[in-house]
């Protein structure tokens, strides 16, 4: 049996406001220790660089039109997380850095993902082992290149269910950018998926509408009236294009366009409306526990309850912080990759085989 190894795990998600790290420590199967969880903001100039760059990014071939800015983009954003793996370095021992990179394109149907990231100067850095480039394994073997969290999901209900804190079958909802959910049925057997929109709609509606990067609590929303009319045009126009596919999705699949002439509020609550609704056509009948930032947007979840049957809880109920999932995953993801173990699967990501994902580079 694999030995514990203890993994840093980069989670740089859509909003654009910085870096979930956590530590843990695994085998890379049937053992999960969370030993340690931080965010790091990043600086004003680095979080508008970031989504400048991603508002740019529409199809394939800007990603050479823009590959100078990419390339500068790339290098600072390798460096930042750098410098908190190795400010980590100095309070816990580790043995390997699972690096995602931050996604500025993401098209499954032109089998292309990019996440930006520098792994090998990364590793030189750092002196550590680092996992990265984790998607193209799977985009190479058919998959759709997300989601990738599943099989941690997997891992931690297990580990959950046998400490008697949680029941199965059991749906894990992550409402990130884009909304994915993990369903765990009663024999332990996983399927997963994109949804829909998570918070990607409400944070592009609030940057461009006001001073703030996403929607606190849904407090803009709770102050707007939905409007019905816009509502419902929007899910005639789309809801039977995009989000009926099986496809794994990007934030450049959406736009906010239709609320054009909305106030801040009105026009954030009639987008946390349809994201809510769009939502609630994809859930299946297992009791939800959610992560990820949208789960802290109280009128999202408000109205998610109020469109399903199933119990919706918080994974924080659970003594998990709902904020580190993602980066708990890619620490875990680290440690399968390091040990040849499968990342991606065709109930995951629709692959044709058990996917081994994640570039390893020891460059010291």
């Amino acid at each position: 049996m694999e030995k514990n190894l203890s993994a840093v795990g980069f989670m740089s998600g859509t909003s654009g406001d910085g870096v979930d790290t956590s530590v843990v420590s695994s085998n890379g199967k049937d053992t999960i220790n969370i030993k340690y969880n931080r965010f790091d903001p990043y600086p004003t100039s680095l979080s508008n660089k970031i989504h400048g760059i991603k508002e740019k990014i529409l199809e394939m071939r800007d990603l050479i039109k823009y590959s100078k800015e990419i390339d500068e983009l790339e290098r600072e954003i390798t460096d930042f997380h750098a410098n908190i793996a190795n400010k980590i370095s100095k309070k816990i021992n580790y043995d390997l850095i699972g690096f995602h990179g931050h996604t500025i394109y993401h098209n499954s149907d032109e089998k292309i993902s990019k996440q930006i990231g520098l792994g090998i100067d990364l590793s030189k850095i750092t002196k550590k082992t680092v996992v990265y480039d984790f998607r193209q394994s799977d985009i190479k073997n058919g998959g759709e290149g997300a989601p990738l969290s599943p099989v941690y999901h997997l891992a931690l209900i297990k580990e959950l269910f046998n400490e008697n804190k949680v029941k199965i079958p059991i749906s894990i909802l992550n409402i990130g950018g884009i909304a994915n959910i993990t369903e765990i049925d009663k024999d332990f057997k996983i399927t997963s998926k994109d949804i829909g929109p998570g918070n990607c709609l409400i944070d592009m509606w609030v940057r461009k509408n006001s001073d703030k990067l996403f929607d606190e609590n849904g407090s803009f929303a709770n102050k707007g009236k939905i409007d019905k009319l816009i509502f419902d045009q929007y899910l005639d126009n789309f809801y039977y294009s995009k989000i009926n596919t099986k496809r794994s999705l990007d934030t450049n699949d959406f736009d906010i366009s239709f609320a054009k002439g909305l106030s801040l509020e009105n026009g954030t609550a009639t987008i946390a409306e349809i994201t809510s609704e769009l939502l609630s056509k994809k859930i299946g009948t297992y009791d939800i526990y959610v992560c990820g930032g949208g789960r802290k947007n109280k009128f999202l979840i408000d109205s998610l309850k109020k469109k399903i049957n199933n119990n919706i809880f918080s994974i924080d109920d659970l003594n998990i912080d709902g904020d580190y999932i993602e980066s708990q995953a890619f620490a875990f993801l680290a440690i399968r990759s390091y040990y040849g173990l499968p990342i991606s699967f065709p109930f995951t990501t629709n692959c044709r085989e058990p996917t081994f994902g994640g570039t390893i580079v020891k460059n010291f």
